[in-house]
């Protein structure tokens, strides 16, 4: 069995010696991931909860509730 050594480059996993490409690449896939973030973040919609329309309620008055409670899922 002859493994030859020296054939080749080796591998360094640092990112303070990564080439200008590399770089790009890592940047490309840093903005790729943040745009799926903000797109799932954009389209994802909860209409069913409105918290604009509840009534106030006085501190030391009885209270009693009424109408249709959202259900969390």
């Amino acid at each position: 069995m002859n493994v030859n050594r020296t054939a080749g480059t080796a591998v360094d996993h640092s990112l303070y010696g990564a080439s200008r490409k590399t770089h790009v690449k890592i940047v490309a896939v840093g903005l790729f991931c943040a745009a799926v973030i903000v797109g799932v973040g954009k389209f994802a919609k909860n209409t069913a909860i409105d918290l604009g329309t509840t009534p106030l309620v006085q501190a030391g008055e009885p209270v009693t509730v009424s109408g249709h409670l959202p259900t969390i899922r």
